[in-house]
């Protein structure tokens, strides 16, 4: 923020975000160093995020933002000369000029937007615990269902897939140990006990918090197509970056499920993109509305991972800005990773509100000029205290501002308006018709029923297929298949012989299913699979 950029609007290396005594800029390169943006409800924080979402689009930056309450939307239309936003540029000196932004709208109920959705094996243990709000040792379990998974080439698509899995591997008591090789889960129940003890009590409960999270809408966000992130990530015709919206009214009736989808959305880009150091623009800019969801009663492994991936992901090109009310509500930790600082009003009407205010006054760099702790009480609607990193990369000195107005609508859009967006979409068609694929529930029910054919036609005398027909004929021959006591020694060879036989047989069926499958699922069968920070299975 200096004196010196006297031309007012964005420039090719700045955002110009708001002007008073100082000019505020926002430096590009500077950008994936993150940033907050604070204040009371009603204050104008969207406002704000709307400015700097305008600026990147501008520079050529993609933009994904959670929109809680519609008002968004808005960026999506030809900005209204109205009086007041023209009375404001012009005491900026600022020739307000109307612009309107290409738009992308996303929504995981595939209701107001293109729908959202990742697989079960993707979002990972850690993550899907944290949605269903389970204890360390539900957690375990669910980490154990997981590896059984992935060692076992189970593809975890939807949530009937993490059922169906989650039965699999519970042990079955009632089970006589004559009746073991008949079972056909025993390999995956052995497994899965190899990790230490999964009891039926620990996988019911995880199935009960299934249920409450399929009540809340989460059966939508778990399946195919996958979410791509790079469809993110895109600029328009024109150059510009492309916005993508997330319809997040509804989402946020359910705080645990808003939080962790925002996060592991963070940590699928933090493991897909590659390094890119120091460059003169972000790949992508983040913005986190009502980020204190994320940290709530968030256990420890989870922060300390969420520190990692907000401290490293500006390596990779981009810039995650939290939005919430009160810097207090971001954990110390995250908060330092924090350059970039926009702080509307609070309100100080409590013991406990006026503390608030202090520690948010304290998290800015001092301004002899002003009293920040005071300015934050008196701050008017569309003002703002500010501090961007400058360019040796060090915070400047907070300055009181007013917002400069968004060039675009200030408020949401129609239906209609939204309907038109999206039949012109980029992805129109991708994501918009689920598809459900063979995985884990149809493996295991292929499994259970090639089982209960077996036991059928054994009944029968005549079942078992060529395996069992080859059986049948030595065992006739030899006699083996007759009840008797002690077998002969000749007999013992002719039981020998079958099983070699069945064995060689068994083993080139499997070698082909196991060419088959792995080419379905890119060769992920066979091979330990790779889990990244916060436990998303990494795409290599």
């Amino acid at each position: 923020m200096t004196a010196q950029d006297s031309k007012l609007g964005d420039t090719d290396a700045k955002i110009f975000v708001g002007k008073g005594d100082e000019q505020a800029w926002l430096t590009l390169a500077l950008a994936n160093r993150h940033g907050l943006v604070t204040g009371a409800t009603g204050t104008g924080k969207t406002v704000s995020l709307q400015v700097m979402a305008e600026g990147f689009a501008r520079a050529g930056v993609p933009v994904f933002a959670a929109d809680i309450k519609g008002d968004l939307s808005g960026i999506s239309e030809v900005g209204e000369a109205k009086d007041f936003i023209v009375k404001r540029a012009t005491e900026m000196g600022l020739t307000f000029q109307p612009d309107q932004f290409s738009t992308v709208f996303w929504d995981v109920f595939g209701e107001q937007g293109h729908p959202v959705r990742a697989t079960v094996t993707e979002m990972g243990p850690l993550l899907l615990a944290r949605m269903l709000d389970l204890n360390d040792v539900q957690e375990g379990v669910l980490n154990v269902a997981f590896r059984v998974a992935d060692d076992n080439g189970l593809a975890l698509i939807d949530m009937k897939d993490l059922r169906a899995l989650l039965d699999a591997i519970v042990p079955d008591s009632g089970k006589k140990a004559a009746d073991a090789e008949e079972d056909p889960f025993a390999v995956i129940r052995k497994a899965a006990q190899g990790f230490g003890n999964v009891t039926k009590a620990t996988v019911g409960t995880i199935q009960r918090q299934l249920l409450v999270l399929e009540n809340q809408g989460g059966t939508k966000f778990f399946g195919e197509p996958a979410l791509t992130l790079k469809d993110f990530m895109k600029t328009d015709r024109d150059g510009r970056g492309m916005v993508n919206i997330l319809v997040a009214d509804k989402l946020l009736q359910s705080p645990r499920l808003y939080a962790t989808f925002l996060l592991w959305m963070l940590s699928e880009l933090f493991e897909e993109l590659p390094e890119a150091g120091d460059l003169p623009k972000p790949k992508l800019v983040f913005f986190f509305d009502e980020a204190h969801l994320l940290f709530n009663d968030a256990p420890k492994a989870l922060m300390d991972k969420i520190e990692q991936v907000v401290r490293l992901i500006r390596s990779k090109g981009v810039g995650v800005y939290f939005v919430t009310q009160n810097p207090v509500d971001v954990p110390d930790r995250v908060l330092g990773q924090l350059g970039n600082r926009v702080q509307h009003a609070l309100r100080a009407f409590t013991p406990r509100d006026q503390k608030a205010v202090t520690a948010a006054a304290q998290t800015f760099r001092p301004n002899p000029k002003l009293d920040t702790a005071k300015v934050i009480t008196e701050l008017g609607k569309g003002e703002a205290l500010v501090s961007f990193l400058e360019g040796n990369g060090t915070p400047s000195m907070v300055e009181r501002v007013m917002i400069r107005p968004p060039s675009a609508r200030i408020g949401p859009i129609t239906p209609e308006e939204r309907k038109a967006i999206m039949a012109a979409s980029p992805v129109m068609g991708k994501y918009d018709t689920a598809v459900d694929s063979e995985s884990a529930y149809e493996i295991l029910q292929k499994r259970l029923a090639g089982t209960a054919a077996t036991a059928d036609g054994s009944a029968g005398g005549s079942g078992g297929g060529v395996l069992g027909q080859i059986g049948s004929i030595v065992g006739t021959i030899f006699g083996t298949n007759v009840k008797r006591g002690r077998l002969s020694t000749g007999q013992v060879i002719a039981r020998d012989v079958t099983r070699s036989v069945t064995n060689q047989v068994i083993g080139g069926m499997a070698a082909n299913i196991g060419k088959s499958v792995a080419g379905q699922l890119g060769g992920s069968i066979g091979r330990t699979l790779v889990r990244g920070a916060l436990g998303g299975l990494l795409r290599r």
